[in-house]
């Protein structure tokens, strides 16, 4: 048989095309069964330096630089891969890096979990003297995958009096932490959601001068903790080196989150003591709003409408029922349905909403970038095999106007039966 390597121009052209029904295929049968590149949230390229090699029958990463991936996983084994991380167990820990998530809606924000793997790439720098993650959790929360984001240590404060805005009473738990475990850094998310105000109300209480705006950080033995940092500064316009202090404010994409390793998560209790006397500041709730007055970059609920909408009469009825901010493709804005500050992609306007519900959207490439940073995405539509249907993380294929007919039908018995029961 002859060796020489023949080149594949089809199957070069869907590597390119990532809008190709089998683009995710063939990037990951190239890459050795994991995507090597994509671009992330704030429009920088990222890149997997893990995605080269394969898992060994050890759990040991194998890299052959010889191009044929012997042993390389196929996508349909990710689920496999990840049952099959490698469990580690930190039981004397040299030091300890104290991370507060800001654990929107109870969960971990792709944010967070960059941030736990900064804390985690610092903790593991020296695998001779191994440090442990310790992450402090405030109110109920539903994330059952902490260790697998790599925290070691959690501290879970469930009382009332710490959830929604309470700086002083969440402050007054973190001083207990400092106190009683002695972190060598504190990490938290430089986010408007409470990391930000937070971080720097827990600096001004250790007395440090907190690095903000964080986005890189990098081994420096001549740093007096042993790390630099680079952080944004001048409104975004330039970058600043300094020496990482004890209390570090992240930004989005301040390191890559953990993939390979499944952390014991450990509960524990402080034993210091916590003062309970703190009433200056009282959180009266959220303030009811009229989702159409939410600016879309700002909402965090969207329904948006597409060309397949006939009935936008139903439309504005649904989104108000379900008390969604509305939005719409350039289809929709060109042919005078909606508003055009109510259009969404990159032409228009890039969303961060925690749900995004297209109806009747096929996905244009505009479209799918402007929804790229939406945690959750979900797509009724008539065709199964647009590109909105790729991209969605829940695909309802049907009649848009029957489908958000049934699903307000159910919104409007549930708050029914809700007033019935009080």
């Amino acid at each position: 048989m002859s060796e020489i390597i023949r080149r594949d121009p089809r199957r070069e052209w869907i590597a390119r095309n990532r809008l190709h029904p089998d683009n995710a295929t063939v990037l990951a049968e190239m890459s050795g069964g994991a995507v090597s590149e994509w671009l992330g949230p704030n429009g920088v390229v990222r890149k997997n330096p893990r995605a080269i090699g394969f898992i060994g029958p050890h759990g040991v990463r194998r890299i052959d630089r010889s191009g044929l991936q012997q042993g390389g996983q196929s996508p349909g084994a990710a689920a496999a891969a990840r049952d099959s991380r490698r469990t580690v167990t930190i039981d004397a820990p040299a030091f300890l890096v104290a991370v507060v998530p800001d654990m929107t809606g109870g969960r971990l924000s792709s944010q967070d979990k960059d941030l736990l793997g900064l804390a985690r790439r610092v903790a593991d720098a020296d695998a001779d003297q191994p440090g442990a993650v310790v992450a402090i959790l405030f109110g109920e929360h539903k994330e059952d995958a902490l260790g697998e984001a790599g925290v070691d240590r959690v501290v879970h404060l469930e009382d009332e009096r710490y959830s929604g805005f309470a700086p002083e009473a969440r402050l007054a738990v973190l001083s207990a932490v400092e106190r009683e475990m002695a972190p060598r850094f504190w990490l938290l998310p430089d986010s408007p959601l409470g990391g930000a105000d937070l971080g720097r109300r827990l600096s001004l209480r250790l007395g440090e001068r907190a690095a903000t705006g964080v986005w890189q950080v990098e081994a420096d033995h001549d740093a007096p903790l042993g790390w630099q940092c680079t952080a944004r500064g001048g409104a975004g316009s330039l970058d600043i080196q300094r020496p990482l202090p004890r209390v570090a404010l992240a930004l989005a994409e301040c390191a890559e989150p953990v993939d390979e390793t499944r952390h014991a998560a450990e509960h524990l209790t402080l034993s210091a003591s916590i003062p309970t006397n703190l009433s200056r500041i009282e959180d009266l709730g959220q303030v009811a709003v009229d989702p159409a007055g939410v600016a879309l970059d700002e909402a965090e609920f969207i329904l948006s409408g597409g060309n397949g909408v006939k009935e936008w009469d139903a439309f504005h009825h649904a989104a108000k029922v379900l008390g969604a901010t509305e939005g719409a493709s350039r289809v929709a804005v060109d042919d005078g349905y909606m508003a055009r500050d109510r259009q969404v992609g990159a032409t228009g306007t890039w969303v961060t909403a925690r749900v995004y519900v297209a109806v009747g959207i096929s996905g244009a490439i505009q479209h799918l970038q402007g929804i790229q940073r939406c945690d959750k995405v979900v797509a009724i539509n008539l065709d199964p095999g647009c590109d909105i249907i790729k991209r969605a993380d829940l695909a309802v294929i049907g009649d848009s106007t029957q489908i958000l007919a049934a699903l307000v039908a159910m919104v409007e018995q549930q708050r029914g039966g809700q007033r019935d029961a009080a």
